[in-house]
């Protein structure tokens, strides 16, 4: 928290102010009192952020098809076509590079469908998945017409090629849409490192060791919700990047 008579950055038990020395005793409780309570309107905006989302959706449902659409399906799908064109015919150079602007030109779309948007990571997940299956489905046209070869795949190998480069594109937009909301909803309040810990985070503080002071306990308890609140975003954005190149460099690399 800040000193509210200098204004210099201190710790939120802290009695006196290192900086100029002041007395907090009197009026600690009230700072923190304050600090809590705008973590807790943040929390609250978040959520209206939400809902107000929501109800845009269920108010105006074919805008906000068509939108999502345009945005977050047709122009990378549109982007997927053209790296594939120009990769695989103009150029004819290795299918790698096709893989890899695979992962990277659906990330930033799902980056902003959070920021954007607000959608969460069940949509993200339904609209990537839509973006892969279009994307690649128009590869095999396109690959199938240029090379007079069969459209659909007519081995096992093939469709599990195909398989594993739609989860490719489609966790690459997942990837995105984990680390946005990470970025502007989680580690916000994260940072701010105020606020009342929650009782789960209490609980595991106390099995940590009971004696202790109040103020201790309470950063203890406090560290340890911002590292249970941060861990599991945290972790799908490895394993679903993990996932995304691992899938789309396998059938390339593997070889």
């Amino acid at each position: 928290m800040e000193c509210p008579f200098c204004v210099e950055t201190i710790k939120d038990e802290a009695l006196a102010c290192m900086h100029c020395s002041r007395d907090l005793r009197v009026i600690r409780p009230v700072l923190l009192e304050i600090q809590e309570t705008v973590l807790e309107l943040d929390k609250v905006r978040q959520e209206l952020d939400r809902e107000r989302a929501r109800l845009e959706r269920l108010k105006h449902p074919w805008r906000t098809f068509l939108s999502y659409a345009v945005l977050y399906v047709a122009i990378p799908v549109v982007l997927l076509v053209i790296a594939h064109v120009l990769i695989t015919i103009a150029f004819n150079i290795s299918p790698l590079y096709l893989r890899i602007a695979s992962v990277l030109i659906p990330f930033p779309f799902g980056f902003l469908a959070f920021v954007v948007s607000r959608l969460g990571l069940r949509g993200a997940f339904a609209i990537g998945l839509s973006t892969a299956t279009i994307a690649v489905a128009l590869m095999l046209v396109i690959t199938g017409v240029n090379d007079a070869v069969p459209i659909i795949p007519t081995t096992r190998g093939e469709w599990r090629e195909v398989t594993e480069y739609i989860a490719s594109v489609c966790l690459a937009f997942v990837t995105g849409n984990i680390l946005s909301a990470l970025i502007f909803k989680i580690l916000p309040g994260t940072l701010a490192g105020g606020g009342r810990p929650n009782p789960a985070a209490f609980k595991v503080a106390l099995l940590l060791g009971r004696h202790v002071g109040e103020d201790q306990l309470r950063r203890r308890a406090r560290l340890i919700q911002n590292m249970m609140q941060t861990a599991g975003p945290l972790a799908g954005v490895a394993a679903t990047a993990v996932g995304s190149i691992y899938a789309g460099l396998k059938g390339v690399v593997g070889q």
